[in-house]
Parts: C-alpha cells; sequence; structure tokens
C-alpha cells in the first residue's frame, strides 16, 4: 500500500522531527552540523520554506518552518537529507540509511502554539542535560531568537514578531517566556505525541479546518465505546 502523503498545506507552521537510524549519531562534529545547516538553508530558499527555530542534537533534529508553496517542506527535507547523507557516508566510510524512514511532523496552529513549539525544540538540550540553559548550546536558534544573533538561516514568524516593539524588544519578551514558563510539561508532551503520530498542535476548531481542507483526520480517535444516541 503507498504512504499518504504529507500533510503540508502552504502557510501553516510545521514541526518536524527528523531522527538517526536506530538513534544513531548523525552528527559527528561541527563540520556536520555546519553542513547540515548550510543545506538547509539552500533548499530552504529553493523551495519557498521559512525556518523559524531548530535545534541538531547528535543523533535527531527539531525544526520548525512555514512552507510558503504547496509540498515545500518534502522537498526540501528530501533535497537536503539526500545530499547530507552522502556527504556523511562519505566522510565516515559507510554506506545505507542514514535516517529513521521518514520524518515525522506535526501541523502547528500559530495563534495559541506556535510559541510553546518554539520552547520545546530549543529547550531540547536542556531536557537532555547537556547544557544548563539553552543559550549555552550553539547548534539552536535560541542564541538568534532570544539574544539577537544574526542568521541567514532564520526567518522569525508574524507570531514572534508580535511580542515587542522591535527585533530587541521581541528577544527581551522572548527570553521571558523562558524564565517564566520552563516547565509546562503538559504541553511539551502534547507537541511530542502529536509530532510522533503525524496529528496536529491546535483547538478543535482549527483541527476542524485541517480536516475539511486535506480530507485527513488529523487528531486521535477518543477512547471507550461510542456514545449511544
Amino acid at each position: 500500500m503507498a504512504r499518504l502523503a504529507r500533510i503540508s498545506p502552504k502557510d501553516i507552521s510545521i514541526h518536524i522531527i527528523q531522527r538517526g537510524n536506530n538513534r544513531q549519531d548523525c552528527f559527528g562534529s561541527d563540520n556536520d552540523h555546519a553542513a547540515y545547516a548550510a543545506w538547509l538553508k539552500e533548499s530552504s530558499i529553493k523551495y519557498s520554506v521559512h525556518i523559524h527555530a531548530w535545534v541538531m542534537m547528535t543523533n535527531h533534529v527539531h525544526l520548525l518552518c512555514t512552507p510558503r508553496r504547496e509540498n515545500g517542506v518534502s522537498q526540501m527535507m528530501q533535497a537536503m537529507g539526500r545530499q547530507y547523507v552522502r556527504y556523511f557516508n562519505n566522510k565516515y566510510k559507510r554506506t545505507g540509511t542514514l535516517w529513521e524512514g521518514r520524518y515525522k511532523s506535526c501541523l502547528v496552529q500559530s495563534e495559541t502554539y506556535l510559541l510553546e513549539v518554539y520552547r520545546y525544540i530549543e529547550m531540547n538540550p536542556v531536557r537532555a542535560g547537556i547544557v544548563s540553559s539553552p543559550d549555552e548550546y550553539h547548534w539552536s536558534s535560541y542564541q538568534i531568537n532570544a539574544l539577537g544573533k544574526l542568521s541567514d538561516l532564520c526567518t522569525p514568524h508574524p507570531v514572534y514578531l508580535q511580542l515587542g516593539r522591535d527585533l530587541k524588544d521581541c528577544c527581551k519578551r522572548y527570553q521571558e517566556l523562558f524564565s517564566h514558563r520552563i516547565n509546562n510539561t503538559g504541553i511539551f508532551e502534547q507537541i511530542r505525541s502529536a509530532t510522533n503520530k503525524s496529528m496536529v498542535v491546535g483547538n478543535d476548531q482549527f483541527c476542524d479546518e485541517i480536516e475539511a481542507f486535506t480530507g485527513r483526520r488529523v487528531r486521535e480517535k477518543k477512547r471507550g465505546r461510542p456514545e449511544k444516541n
């Protein structure tokens, strides 16, 4: 049976997880991270995808992005992934697959959940015990979104830009999101579950709109027996 195509409507943000096969390392050095970032930038431009947040861990990657055209995300991930696998296999004298099948993804309701996904992504190194603060981890977008570091990979989302009067003020307000709400484990688990199951992070109205637009179910069925009329 053919696999269902990814749901990735134009102008709706999407959270992506790409893991190494069997949780194996997919980055062995800073040069590897830099190579992945360079091809991600190249592919995002080619296929009209705005990248808002990311973190590159040892054996997986998180991205938050918004396609500006249909199928842009899938095309970006395929092109960038092929280039990086060729580079990685050649460098480490290996063959075969590097990634764990297709990437995982979920659509994100911008108005309510987008900034939570930003935080979920950039807090990953802290949750993993690698650093004590997100600003200590180099291969993430936190230093850009919170500290104003320049980047030609990152495109601020309109919701992010609404945080302040200018970029400096946005950075300040963004930092406050991390200091005041650092233990929101409930929403983090919701994001994790929705991404792994290719569902949606959003309220019922948003889910209704996506299901009507795509003809696909984007939320889990309720457990238990159906209610009698």
